[in-house]
């Protein structure tokens, strides 16, 4: 088995286990494995071992592997900060969108295509310099989003601060997840995870995992 391999079954196992504790169905779970700087090479390799979900978050990047692994059956995730004018060119490739977070990118974002799963990404910090609404603006981007044609609202996704204890955070993503569902009954799914602490956002219920380096290995230095 290839390093690349036992890492994937490694970080499976730890789903279903973490699954299993929260009293949850591991299949429920989408696994997105987080290819930033790695090789289409690399992606093809996943591929090859069954990965179906795959993450960028830069579109240059993201707009290349989608290209050149366009005979693949992948699910191209956009999970970093979209501008909204590469809005209509990452839903070319990107049939989920995790990180949505002002009105401008919703209006960029509709239109009359196949429908494209949206997140609203929550900014679980005071620095307004992150990506993220605040929780007590889920539900006017979410209106935006359910107002819009050719988007589908999935729920909220969030990333947990570095300073605060992973779960803690994620129980406040649950709590947004639930407010957004008053306006919005069928946007159930939660986007939270990495490498570090998806064990935690499954025990509060996260539907997505983005991760990364426990499956891939280092980053390989930008060129």
């Amino acid at each position: 088995m290839s390093g690349l391999a036992e890492r994937l079954a490694r970080v499976d196992a730890g789903i279903a286990d973490a699954a299993r504790e929260a009293g949850r169905d591991p299949a429920g779970i989408t696994r997105i494995v987080v290819t930033k700087f790695h090789p289409a090479s690399l992606v093809r390799e996943l591929a090859g071992l069954g990965v179906r979900d795959v993450g960028e978050n830069r579109h240059q990047e993201a707009q290349q592997k989608a290209a050149e692994l366009a005979d693949l059956p992948l699910t191209w995730h956009f999970v970093g900060q979209l501008q909204s004018k590469k809005a209509r060119q990452a839903i070319r490739y990107a049939r989920v969108v995790h990180s949505i977070d002002r009105s401008s990118l919703v209006d960029a974002l509709a239109g009359d295509h196949d429908p494209v799963d949206c997140f609203v990404q929550l900014n679980l910090t005071d620095d307004p310099a992150r990506g993220g609404v605040q929780p007590d603006e889920v539900e006017a981007i979410a209106e935006r989003v359910l107002g819009s044609a050719g988007l589908r609202l999935r729920g909220v996704m969030a990333v947990a601060p570095l300073d605060e204890e992973p779960r803690r955070a994620f129980a406040r993503v649950r709590v947004a997840s639930e407010r957004l569902r008053l306006v919005a009954p069928d946007a159930r799914d939660i986007s939270a995870g990495m490498s570090g602490d998806y064990r935690e956002a499954i025990l509060e219920g996260a539907t997505h995992l983005r991760i990364g380096t426990a499956i891939t290995g280092n980053r390989p230095a930008r060129g």
